[in-house]
Parts: C-alpha cells; structure tokens; sequence
C-alpha cells in the first residue's frame, strides 16, 4: 500500500501517528502488532523471530525477513524512518539494534551487540534540545556473503561491499568496497582479496585505504 498521502500530510500524519504508537515512544500499540502489521509485513517460510526479540515495526514502512534467516533474542528491529529488509540464510545475533532504512543482503552474519543504523539526529540549532530539531535519513546497505564482528557500529549512509569482514569493535563511517577486511574506529581496510593469487592481501601503507 502507498502511504504517500500521509508523509505528505504533517497533521494527519500526526494524527495516525499517535494512533499507532505511544507518545514519546517507539514500540507500536499492541493491536497494531497483532491485527496490522502482518497484513504489511513478509517474514518467509522457515525464518525465525525469537520470542525476545523487541520488533518497533509499523506498517507505513515496510519490514521483510527471507527465508531461513534467524533474529536472535534481545535484538530490536526499528522501521519507523525507514524500511528493514533482510535476505535470505542471514543470521542477526544477540542484542543487535537495526534501524531503517537499512537493507541486508543473504548469507550474512551479525554478531552479537552491534548497531546498524540509517538516522541521525540534527542538532545544528543551539537554542533548541537536540530531540526536537528532527532527524535525517541515510540508508545502510550490506551486501551478501558478509561478516560483521561483535560490538561494531554501522552509520548511516554506509554500504559494505560483498563478501567484507568486520572485526570486532568497529565503527564504519565510509563504505567498504567488496572482498575487504575493515577494522578499528574509524573502520579503515588492512585486507583486501586478490583474485589474482587467490589470497587475502594485507594493506601495507601508512594510511589504510579508507573509502
């Protein structure tokens, strides 16, 4: 369904809005988790949602899990800026915090405590509390094949290429081009895979490609 007319319309928007969630809360109303979201939302065959798992999904954002992809307890999938998408055979670990809009390919593990998010906060104007200055949105994409460490942090505007490892601890600021291995804060690449000799090749410079 096209919710277009209500982005477009402030007040009815606000109006919906407050329906659907909570004043100054994130997690929709238990009814809409019930009776709405099901009808908008995908989570295909032989997927799983832990019991645990805190699901702030509406349904003027869309939300889609692929087939045998797993979300682990103690995570929270967040689609009220932007949609969540995860593919196929992707496993999201324990106490992960995913929010929209954010597109994750198939074949991908998360680990455990990591922050995927696509919004930011203004916070340009002095005068006023940075809550009330409203966000902005960047989308995260992650491509298949890839592997993120524990603890990492994933902001906005980020894609990271296909078949990239993620050590442990990272925070990535920049892209990442594909068959990488980026580490540290900000995340910079120390390997690269050489389809040449068929192995993984450290960066050896001063400064780590950072892109």
């Amino acid at each position: 369904m096209n919710f277009n007319f209500l982005k477009n319309n402030k007040r009815l928007k606000k109006i919906v809005h407050r329906l659907l969630i909570p004043a100054n809360e994130a997690r929709p109303r238990l009814w809409v988790s019930w009776f709405v979201n099901p009808f908008f939302h995908k989570q295909k065959r032989s997927s799983v949602i832990r019991r645990r798992v805190r699901l702030d999904v509406v349904p003027f954002n869309y939300f889609e899990i692929g087939e045998s992809s797993v979300i682990e307890d103690f995570s929270t999938i967040n689609n009220g800026v932007g949609d969540v998408v995860i593919g196929d055979n992707t496993l999201i670990g324990l106490g992960n915090v995913i929010i929209g809009p954010v597109e994750i390919g198939s074949n991908i593990i998360l680990a455990q405590n990591i922050v995927v998010s696509g919004l930011n906060h203004k916070y340009q104007d002095v005068a006023l509390p940075v809550r009330e200055q409203g966000i902005t949105t960047r989308k995260i994409i992650i491509e298949d094949n890839c592997w993120i460490g524990a603890n990492s942090v994933i902001t906005a505007g980020v894609t990271i290429g296909k078949h990239c490892v993620i050590a442990a601890g990272s925070v990535v600021t920049k892209s990442i081009p594909p068959y990488c291995v980026a580490a540290g804060n900000p995340a910079k690449i120390i390997k690269q895979y050489s389809f040449e000799t068929n192995e993984w090749i450290g960066v050896v410079t001063k400064n780590p490609i950072s892109l």
